[in-house]
């Protein structure tokens, strides 16, 4: 799935969560405050005591490491955060994993954190998930949500964090990022009561889309997919399968996430007249060829982009990119969405783990890097489902 791709796009006003980290105090929000636990209190003291980091960097074509670094202390309303988890995007990482960013959307394709440029060099990913270790009071020992590279230490602005509520188990909280994806994309989309729905690819953002979908009034919904083995996740999320050859036509909405020109080509034969495609692939280097010259202009098709990087046409000038992700976090309190959760490995692992993601040696929807027991979790209330807590 190369579906989240080129979200993360630098913000161009205070109300985009996406400003590099030097403007992003502009937008500082609070949260209630939370005591925190005695063993979160950083050794870190002043400058002259700095931490040490370790960072994965992709530092040539399809070959990545994990290198050190010396972490700055946090100054005003900035905190140090202590990863727990991070996700791997698998799309968008091994696009930039084999250096196939395009030239003229490598500004556009930046992460909020990034440093280094492509093709490499460059240290890029943005699904962390730690704790407040040192910063502002109230931030202290809380669990967070960062659009962040993979890295066991980071300093950011606590206005780039994304506070985790206590029915949100900190592993699924991942996802975080892959869920405000698939809001947008429904916010771009707009359904209706009634709507007649496909999903065309059954990946992990394809698989958001629909499990969000499953909840609204439509009269049918699809998950689509050429892999028979993605009935199971269908199963799991409670939702339709079919095979493309299968797929039923004549729908209102097709949300097309497979990142194939042949699933492009099928949403278009998916979508009744006059209805909307919208396309959350990106392809990267790769060009696509559509049979444009068939019945799409005799059946008044539309295809439309959905692209995270900003709040969608029609929420943009009431949401902020910080409140989209607070929604999206919030939704995981569902434990269906564990079903994304397929694999996890040690930090330490995660050259040869990118490596097999990329070979097709390692087969995952979000595969979880894990990092260092010392990087203690704190503690949760009881959550309302016992057997989901991971």
């Amino acid at each position: 799935m190369h579906t989240a791709t080129n979200r993360r796009q630098p913000a161009h006003n205070a109300t985009n969560r996406r400003q590099p980290a030097h403007n992003a105090a502009n937008r500082r929000r609070t949260f209630p405050a939370r005591s925190c636990p005695a063993r979160f209190i950083s050794t870190m003291t002043n400058a002259n005591n700095p931490v040490h980091a370790t960072a994965y960097w992709t530092t040539a074509r399809e070959h990545g490491e994990l290198l050190p670094e010396e972490l700055r202390a946090p100054g005003p309303g900035e905190a140090l955060v202590c990863a727990l988890y991070s996700g791997i995007s698998k799309g968008t990482e091994m696009v930039v994993h084999s250096g196939a960013v395009p030239p003229r959307v490598a500004q556009q394709m930046r992460a909020p954190h990034q440093e280094g440029q492509f093709p490499g060099p460059v240290k890029y990913g943005y699904l962390s998930v730690g704790v407040v270790e040192e910063g502002p009071e109230e931030w202290k020992g809380q669990r967070v949500f960062c659009l962040n590279p993979h890295q066991d230490r980071y300093v950011v602005p606590v206005s780039e964090l994304t506070r985790i509520p206590d029915d949100v188990p900190t592993r699924r909280a991942v996802l975080t990022g892959t869920v405000e994806t698939a809001v947008n994309a429904l916010w771009e989309a707009g359904p209706r009561l009634g709507d007649r729905v496909a999903v065309v690819g059954a990946g992990l953002v394809g698989g958001m889309v629909a499990t969000l979908l499953r909840t609204f009034p439509l009269s049918r919904l699809q998950l689509v997919d050429l892999d028979p083995g993605r009935k199971n996740l269908a199963d799991a999320l409670g939702v339709d399968f079919a095979h493309p050859d299968d797929a039923l036509a004549d729908c209102d909405i097709v949300f097309h996430c497979s990142a194939s020109q042949e699933g492009l080509e099928r949403s278009l034969q998916l979508a009744g007249d006059e209805g909307d495609v919208i396309e959350m692939s990106w392809y990267a280097n790769r060009e696509v060829t559509l049979p444009l010259g068939e019945d799409f202009h005799a059946r008044r098709l539309s295809i439309r982009a959905s692209q995270v990087g900003v709040v969608a046409r029609a929420r943009r000038h009431r949401r902020t990119n910080a409140e989209r992700l607070e929604l999206a976090v919030s939704l995981l309190k569902d434990p269906v969405f564990d079903a994304f959760l397929t694999g996890s490995s040690p930090f330490q692992d995660l050259p040869e783990v990118v490596q097999g993601l990329a070979h097709g040696t390692i087969e995952a929807l979000c595969h979880v890097i894990e990092y260092p027991q010392h990087n203690a979790e704190p503690q949760q209330s009881a959550p309302s489902h016992p057997t989901d807590q991971r």
